[in-house]
Parts: structure tokens; C-alpha cells; sequence
């Protein structure tokens, strides 16, 4: 887990900013790669995980030199991957290594090889050409600024941007659109002017003559139209082994792992899948969150669902009187709005864990999407003509409208046209495809990336597996 850095064409003084920027993504380590002569820069912070040897620190360059990686993000079936490229000089014990060395041999079809989250920048010395390619569900940030010069700036952040000299002037069609509709994510667009996101599943080429951007992963058409024929039980039985499958891959570390719980459904399969996996007699350390109000707080679930394991369970209280000085520190970690109250208590938790030295925890963002688990799923399925772009499922903005002012607010588009927004027949998937690309996800994954980051912790999201 890192933070990568990346100039192309622009004057190179500024990549140790960018570089100095993020060092909350990855404290253990930084580097640079320099190539004045094609005017390229890519920098990279080192949260050691995987192989905590020297060997593992980045910029790494392939063996013939040919390719330089920054790489933040986890490929977690690298072991086995690793053994279908024995042929590769391997110099480290690393993932992104295996990255390298799958990308010299499968090329761009690489991607679809791995299971993991990811932002990896690949420049190629020979063909002075960079591929910049992003996870399937964008589990791992990547935002860029293209000058009108045909220039190139990449980050994990958009603060590194800025350090690179960009203006940090704000975006007022976003921020129309956030305080007019409540939508935090919903385009490629930030909340800042002349910085984009590269959208989750997609990869982007650029060289000195052209930049193009394409997707290599779309859920929709993985999954198609058609409904799986086969029996419950057949499917039952497969996505079960899926499930184990995934939450072993995630404890794939060389330094510890702890689990995040609520109450609920998800984290209660999380623990499960856990046991089955380890046994009763696992003592992986188990955090969740309370504000000491018994209307909201989720303790006695989680205190019950642990009540017959060996569990360490550490609670972390959030406090009203904490909130204040919380959300201005997350706040500049953010660099856009985030979710309140819920983000910065999942804030706090993280930095209980690192205190505690848990550096990377387990949760179970996704498992809402995948199963339809938020209320309005229902009135999609009632109206199954809908149109997704009709459907907020969002409680909508926390300002009165009539509080904008009018040439402000109607910067704000009238409808939301969602990429794709229909391609299933039905309301149900149409609505949850929209979430998880567009709205529900996203945002949740931004929040939970930054707080995390904030305190160089690394969350896994297993119920994200594409599989």
C-alpha cells in the first residue's frame, strides 16, 4: 500500500513535493526515478507489507531495465501467479515484481489476471510511453491533470497534484451539484478544476504525441444480461468457495491483520468465513466503533458475535468533543467533502489499530451492492420500468435549496446521465450497477481510502473480490 507519483513533459523539479505530500501513504519508504532527457519523473511512498527487504522499494525497474513501475495497491494471488513466470529473474519477494514480470509477458491482458485493488504507473524507457491502469471497482485512487500542451501529471492524491504546481482552484459545477443534490461522486469530475479521476476499471496510454483512455473491466458486461440457470445450491456451494477463497488471499501479509466489525450481516459472514478458515481458536484482533448513545451504537451485536471466540476486541469511542479537531484533520486528508459523522468514527478506528500495530484490516465494504442490502432496492424492484437516473438512493443534499445562490445553483445538471446507465433490463441491477459505479461505491471507497491512508494503515476489502 503506497502512493505513487507521476510527471510526463512538465518540469520535473516538483516530483519530490508530490513525493513529500503523500508521505502519509507510505512512511517507510520513498524513491524517485528521474529521466530528464524524455521528461518523465515518477515517484512512489513505501508502506512495507509484503517483503519489507530494500528489494521491495519502488520506482522498481524490470530486469532489463526496459520497464519502471510505481505501484500502490495489493496483487494478493502473486504467489501463484509468480509460479507461471519461473522464467522471470526474480530479484524480490514482491507483488510488483510479479507485475512487471506478468506485464513483460502477457502484456495489457496481464490485468485480468490479477485479483486484487490497484494503481500502477508503467513507464516504458524504449517506447517513451506510460500505460496508467486502475482495479476493477477503483478500490485505489489515480487522478491526473492533462495540460493543454499534451503534459501529464498522475497522483494517488489530488494534494500531489497541486505540489506539482497545479492550481488548486475549485470546480463550481461539482460543487453546485454536491450541495444542490447531495452527490459526492458521480462523473470523472472532482470537486477541482483541471483534475480528473481515471475511472475505476479503465487505463490510460499517453506518450508526447497522444493520450487516449479506455476500459478493460466493465461489471455490466461481466456479468451480462442473462440470469445464472443453474440450482441454488450449485451456486450456493461455488460462491461459498469464492468467499473462503478471497479472505484467504487478504491475509497475505508479513505484518499484521486485524479485522474491522459492525453489527451486521457482512462483518457477521467476515468473522465466519474467518473461523472457517483459522479455526475457533483465532486471535485476530477485532476493532469497531461507538459513540456511547445506545440508540446507534452496534457494540452489543459485535460484543455477542465474539462472545464464544478468542478474539481481542478494541473499541474505539468517538466522542462528541472529538468531532471538531477530527473533521479538520480529515478533512485536509479528504481533499474533497466526505461522509460526516460515520467517516470520522471510522477515522478514529484506524488510528487505534496503527497505535496498536495492526497495520492492515479486513472489512466488509461491497456486500450491500452485490446483495441489495440498502432500503430503496425494494422500490426498485416495485417499479421495475425505472430509470436509474431518476433514482437518487441518496437522502439528497444536506442544504436548503433555497440557500443557493440561483446562478450557482443552476450550475448543477438537471438530470444525471450515468455512463450506461440502463444496460441491464431490469430496475434492480440497473440500480446496482449505478451504485457501483458510479455513486454508492465510489464514495465509499474514496472515504475508507484516505482515512486509512491517513494513518499509513491498509484496508482489504474482500467482499470486493470481482470474482
Amino acid at each position: 500500500m503506497c502512493g505513487v507519483s507521476g510527471l510526463f513533459s512538465r518540469n520535473l523539479d516538483s516530483i519530490d513535493a508530490m513525493v513529500a505530500s503523500q508521505s502519509h501513504r507510505g512512511p517507510d519508504a520513498s524513491g524517485t526515478f528521474v529521466d530528464s532527457i524524455a521528461g518523465v519523473a515518477l515517484g512512489h511512498n513505501r508502506l512495507s507489507i509484503i517483503d519489507l527487504s530494500d528489494a521491495g522499494r519502488q520506482p522498481m525497474t524490470s530486469d532489463d531495465g526496459r520497464l519502471v513501475i510505481a505501484f500502490n495497491g495489493e496483487v494478493y494471488n502473486y504467489v501463484e501467479l509468480r509460479e507461471q513466470l519461473g522464467d522471470y529473474p526474480f530479484r524480490s519477494q514482491t507483488d510488483t515484481e510479479v507485475i512487471l514480470a506478468a506485464y513483460q509477458k502477457w502484456g495489457e491482458s496481464c490485468f485480468d489476471k490479477f485479483i486484487g485493488m490497484f494503481a500502477i504507473l508503467i513507464w516504458d524507457r524504449q517506447e517513451r510511453s506510460l500505460l496508467a491502469v486502475r482495479d476493477r471497482f477503483g478500490v485505489k485512487p489515480l487522478y491526473y491533470h492533462k495540460g493543454a500542451d499534451g503534459s501529464l501529471v498522475m497522483a494517488s492524491e489530488i494534494k500531489a497534484i497541486h505540489a506539482a504546481g497545479i492550481d488548486a482552484e475549485v470546480d463550481p459545477v461539482s460543487w453546485s451539484t454536491f450541495l444542490s443534490l447531495g452527490l459526492y461522486e458521480h462523473s470523472d469530475r472532482t470537486f477541482w478544476k483541471g483534475v480528473s479521476t481515471l475511472p475505476a476499471g479503465h487505463l490510460m496510454r499517453w506518450s508526447s504525441e497522444s493520450t487516449s483512455i479506455e476500459c478493460w473491466y466493465d461489471l455490466a458486461d461481466r456479468i451480462g444480461n442473462r440470469f445464472d440457470d443453474r440450482s441454488e445450491d450449485e451456486v450456493s456451494r461455488e460462491y461459498l468457495a469464492l468467499l473462503k477463497e478471497s479472505v484467504s488471499l487478504r491475509f497475505r501479509s508479513d505484518v499484521p491483520v486485524g479485522v474491522n466489525l459492525s453489527g451486521g450481516l457482512d462483518s457477521s459472514l467476515l468473522l465466519g468465513l474467518i473461523h472457517e478458515l483459522q479455526g475457533v481458536d483465532s486471535e485476530v484482533r477485532v476493532f469497531t466503533f461507538a459513540t456511547g448513545d445506545a440508540n446507534y451504537d452496534e457494540l452489543p451485536w459485535v460484543e455477542q458475535m465474539l462472545a464464544q471466540t478468542r478474539h481481542p476486541l478494541s473499541v474505539s469511542l468517538l466522542a462528541a468533543d472529538d468531532v471538531p479537531k477530527l473533521a479538520e484533520k480529515i478533512t485536509s486528508f479528504q481533499d474533497e467533502p466526505f461522509g460526516g459523522l460515520p467517516t470520522l468514527a471510522y477515522a478514529k478506528l484506524m488510528a487505534l489499530a496503527k497505535e496498536q500495530g495492526v497495520t492492515v484490516l479486513l472489512d466488509g465494504q461491497g456486500m450491500d451492492e452485490a446483495w441489495a442490502g440498502y432500503d430503496y432496492y425494494a422500490t426498485a424492484i416495485m417499479q421495475d420500468t425505472a430509470n436509474v437516473s431518476t433514482v437518487q438512493g441518496t437522502k439528497g443534499s444536506a442544504i436548503r435549496e433555497d440557500c443557493l445562490v440561483p446562478e450557482f445553483r443552476d450550475l448543477a445538471p438537471t438530470n444525471i446521465a450515468y455512463s450506461r446507465a440502463n444496460v441491464f433490463p431490469d430496475a434492480l441491477r440497473r440500480v446496482q450497477y449505478r451504485d457501483a459505479r458510479h455513486t454508492k461505491l465510489p464514495r465509499a471507497l474514496r472515504f475508507n481510502d484516505r482515512i486509512s491512508m491517513a494513518v499509513s494503515t491498509e484496508l482489504r476489502e474482500p467482499f470486493l473480490d470481482h470474482r
